[in-house]
């Protein structure tokens, strides 16, 4: 099945100057050189983002070579549809309306005190998106350069920026259950699904005892199976508060394991208390097939977070091939336990500014966003690159957008939907591995569960504690 468009609007390259003779500022605005400068970025129907602007003297010119990314907007077929609704009679009140990206300049410190904005409103910039449609089989630069801030202009102040549009269409999975129901994954075009995996949830005595009576082409040894898998882990295999032996194995539809997510360390409760700490995390192997075994490919840690936030805290890594030991961590953030969110793995997100709040796309570590959102960035990842922050980083060939994984909070019935760009699927291992992650993150919800609180029997071995 051809995999389902999507669109990434980029705003990059951003810059603030003001003519020489402006030595004296209006009495209401804070002069650029003497105080930071932000900017609120808006696009209709998505919450806003906001990024800091480097302020140039009027003889300096901004350096292109490189693309600083402020902003990202991922838009589905739907969102277009909504953004570019079909062409209608023209009324009062529509009549000349167009679709455009909506940049507010402010100079002085973002944020707020008592409920007061503190900076102050320099003027807004409008970039028109003409044809985003047509984005789809093209790329496509809306602006880039400079232009006056305001509609009259009549500051003086100069504003720089590169508003483009890239084609990225990505495949789409979706569960037709929970994942500890065992379902089928179906991969979804607009209203056409076709069965594509298949999940079996155990527990992983079970699935390390009988792996190879399952599949004679992943044969190895039952012993030194265990005693592998073990490594991952930690010591605190004991009796009490904790959730242990989860498993997840992807087959596809010959009935072959393609991927599996296992339960390596236990989600066990802090001492003296009913939640699974930062300090202690539960952990996940992410294994492919490979040279007739399980070999991993990536780790995900998962806790309970403390706080008014109240959500559960995750850290995804790669485990590059013969570097079992070390990992390069591409995720890190929080998921409402109420809400859900978006698990995401977005390497241009590394190169956007995040010390702001009310960005949407998440939250990172190396960043604060917000608590119930996505969040992404190889650690790290730093520094622009000329294709607008989808430069290779070590270690790996992944680029740009790699994959994201929407779930539900706690309580609710979550069917994970899970996007991954094109680019990064060659086989069907490959797209299995991002579905078993996937999994991965749906369970840690329940995982993280506080322990006063029962799991579903579908979770629970033995009538063992903690369910």
């Amino acid at each position: 099945m051809d995999p389902c468009p999507f669109i990434r609007l980029t705003v990059a390259n951003l810059a603030l100057t003001t003519p020489p003779s402006q030595t004296k500022p209006p009495r209401n605005l804070i002069h650029p050189t003497t105080s930071p400068c932000f900017c609120k970025i808006k696009l209709k129907h998505f919450p806003h983002q906001t990024a800091t602007i480097p302020y140039l003297n009027p003889s300096q010119t901004p350096d292109t070579s490189t693309s600083t990314i402020a902003a990202l907007f991922h838009l589905s077929k739907s969102d277009l549809t909504k953004l570019t609704p079909p062409l209608r009679r023209p009324s009062f009140f529509t009549h000349g309306k167009k679709l455009s990206l909506e940049i507010y300049v402010f100079t002085g410190r973002s944020g707020a005190s008592c409920g007061v904005n503190s900076g102050r409103l320099l003027g807004k910039v409008s970039v028109p998106l003409d044809d985003l449609e047509g984005v789809v089989s093209r790329a496509v630069v809306f602006h880039d350069g400079w232009t006056f801030v305001g509609s009259d202009g009549n500051n003086g102040s100069k504003f720089h920026l590169c508003v483009r549009a890239d084609p990225d269409p990505r495949f789409v999975f979706q569960f037709d259950g929970e994942p500890e129901c065992s379902p089928q994954v179906f991969q979804t075009q607009g209203n056409v699904r076709q069965p594509v995996f298949t999940c079996n949830f155990s527990f992983r005595n079970t699935v390390v005892g009988d792996r190879h009576q399952r599949n004679r082409s992943l044969q190895s040894d039952q012993g030194s199976g265990r005693g592998w898998l073990s490594s991952f882990g930690s010591e605190r295999e004991r009796s009490g508060k904790e959730r242990k032996g989860w498993s997840v194995t992807v087959h596809d539809l010959s009935g072959s394991p393609v991927a599996a997510a296992s339960m390596v360390t236990p989600f066990v409760a802090s001492p003296g208390t009913d939640r699974v700490s930062r300090s202690n995390p539960g952990s996940w192997l992410i294994l492919r097939p490979g040279d007739g075994t399980w070999k991993p490919w990536g780790r995900l840690e998962a806790w309970r977070e403390r706080g008014t936030a109240d959500g559960v805290g995750y850290k995804f890594e790669l485990i590059p091939e013969m570097s079992a030991n070390t990992g390069v961590v591409l995720a890190e953030s929080t998921l409402s336990t109420s809400k859900g969110g978006k698990f995401v793995i977005d390497l241009a997100s590394a190169n956007i500014n995040s010390q702001f709040n009310g960005n949407a796309s998440g939250s990172s570590r190396s960043g604060q966003r917000s608590s119930t959102g996505t969040g992404c960035s190889p650690r790290g990842g730093g520094g622009g690159s000329g294709d607008f922050g989808c430069g290779l980083w070590p270690y790996s060939a992944y680029r740009g957008f790699v994959m994201s994984a929407k779930v539900e909070g706690e309580g609710k019935c979550s069917k994970p939907t899970v996007e991954v760009s094109v680019q990064h699927v060659s086989c069907t291992e490959d797209a299995a591995a991002f579905v078993a992650l996937a999994a991965a993150i749906d369970l840690s919800i329940d995982a993280c569960r506080l322990f006063s609180h029962k799991l579903r029997k579908e979770l629970c071995q033995n009538n063992e504690l903690g369910c």
